[in-house]
């Protein structure tokens, strides 16, 4: 394998940045220099990528996307969302389980990672799915090769979701991966709908979700995991938090290496607020939904006390059409891994977040929580997934610069202050000015457990 050098960067890692040279061989970081220029060995002949002192930072790891593949693949399959997310910076992803079929078994499960295995453009790893009554798939579930166990916790999705306390306390008490939970109140939901539906009829405004899908319902079931793992000292990761009042669920004192109840927050969430719905409607209707300016600021300030552990995307597509349908026919979850990265960078930009945070929050805590083997830093001896961006390269989002098979995205129109310029996977340059190297170079992500 041709080695590479990156040579001039601006090194993002471990809460530093240095002036440094990066040099990756045989799919590893071999050498992290700093200071004076410094060259490859003559016996050594390699690529060379003069940073010129644009930013290189650990490729991200994005713990939350749904790729839609098997059986929604009108919206997305894994070939097309991990190109578009090579083109964010994201390196290595953790895939959702509610696909048609549904992940809920390791036979399903190998299914998917054959499919990647030949088309993933990014490293990849699957979570299986939890139900009422899958508990012994949940047991047989190889704790080095799977990133963790979903689980729907009081919100319906499809046959997933898991709403018998018996089933709850057996998966809490027994699983030894992570468990990753989807937090939102399927009663406390009706009901709220069941108000709005009275008032409005059918045609209920796009801007009532936070309201239906509201504070109450993510507390009350965020609440009941959190409890459920300080009883059985279970290893959890809640999804996606939205709201203020949540985070009085976790801990910032501790250091991420020692948490046993770790949180997450989303792009969408950090990004938009109320106050958008009226521009973009169905396009930003996730589950959970995106609340108020106050919660947004709440998040943010989550993020740098070290209440929130990771930021990542839930990448979710639909097609433009059925996202136009009225509010409860249009389904929840959009497209966003080809612009996290960009839109992280413009908080930055604007002092919300540093640099050493974002880095902290996309690539070292996804490591460190999953007990990723030798990702997330740029470590001698890591494997080589290494981004490069270029901090004053301003660009738009336009419908032609899409990547998603979807073929939309809810921040078109928006200028970017920064670009990925390169991605790099375990050792290989496979995104370069908007060029690919098609070729898939992607590992199953294998885990230190």
């Amino acid at each position: 394998m041709q080695a590479i050098l990156i040579k001039n960067a601006r090194i993002v890692n471990e809460g530093k940045i240095t002036i440094g040279h990066v040099l990756c061989r045989d799919n590893i970081i071999e050498k992290v220099f700093t200071g004076a220029d410094t060259v490859c060995p003559e016996s050594s002949p390699c690529k060379t990528i003069d940073a010129g002192g644009t930013i290189l930072m650990p490729g991200i790891i994005d713990d939350q996307v749904h790729f839609r593949e098997p059986g929604l693949t009108h919206k997305g399959d894994i070939a097309s969302e991990s190109r578009a997310a090579v083109a964010g910076g994201i390196t290595s992803y953790m895939e959702m389980p509610n696909t048609s079929p549904a992940t809920i078994t390791n036979a399903l499960l190998e299914e998917k990672i054959q499919v990647a295995r030949r088309t993933s453009l990014a490293n990849y790893s699957f979570y299986i799915g939890a139900t009422n009554d899958n508990h012994e798939e949940l047991m047989e579930a190889d704790p080095r090769s799977v990133c963790g166990v979903k689980i729907f916790m009081g919100s319906s999705t499809g046959n997933m979701l898991v709403d018998h306390v018996p089933a709850l306390r057996r998966i809490f008490s027994k699983i030894k991966i992570p468990v990753a939970v989807h937090c939102e109140d399927e009663a406390t939901i009706r009901a709220n709908t069941l108000i709005h539906k009275r008032k409005f009829g059918e045609n209920i405004p796009v801007i009532m979700h936070p309201a239906i899908r509201s504070t109450e319902a993510c507390y009350k079931s965020s609440s009941h995991a959190v409890g459920l793992a300080r009883e059985y000292g279970t290893r959890l990761h809640v999804l996606h938090i939205s709201t203020e009042k949540e985070l009085e669920l976790f801990d910032s004192l501790t250091p991420v290496e020692r948490k046993r109840i770790t949180s997450e927050a989303c792009i969408h969430h950090l990004w938009f607020d109320e106050h958008d719905y009226p521009s973009l409607g169905t396009k930003i209707k996730w589950n959970p939904a995106i609340k108020t300016r106050r919660d947004k600021e709440a998040l943010v300030a989550a993020v740098n006390s070290g209440k929130i552990d990771i930021i990542a995307t839930d990448h979710a597509p639909h097609t433009e059409l059925e996202k136009s349908y009225s509010y409860f026919k249009a389904p929840s979850g959009g497209p966003m891994v080809q612009h996290s990265l960009a839109a992280m960078m413009e908080l930055v930009r604007k002092n919300i977040f540093s640099l050493e945070k974002l880095v902290k929050k996309m690539c070292h805590a996804p490591a460190i929580i999953f007990n990723i083997h030798r990702r997330g830093f740029i470590r001698e001896g890591y494997y080589a997934d290494l981004v490069l961006i270029d901090p004053g390269s301003q660009w738009k989002v336009t419908r032609e610069s899409l990547l998603y098979k979807c073929g939309w995205s809810p921040m078109e129109g928006q200028v970017f202050s920064a670009k990925v310029t390169h991605t790099i996977i375990n050792g290989h340059l496979v995104f370069e000015n908007g060029s690919f190297d098609e070729q898939p170079r992607s590992m199953q992500l294998a885990f230190d457990r």
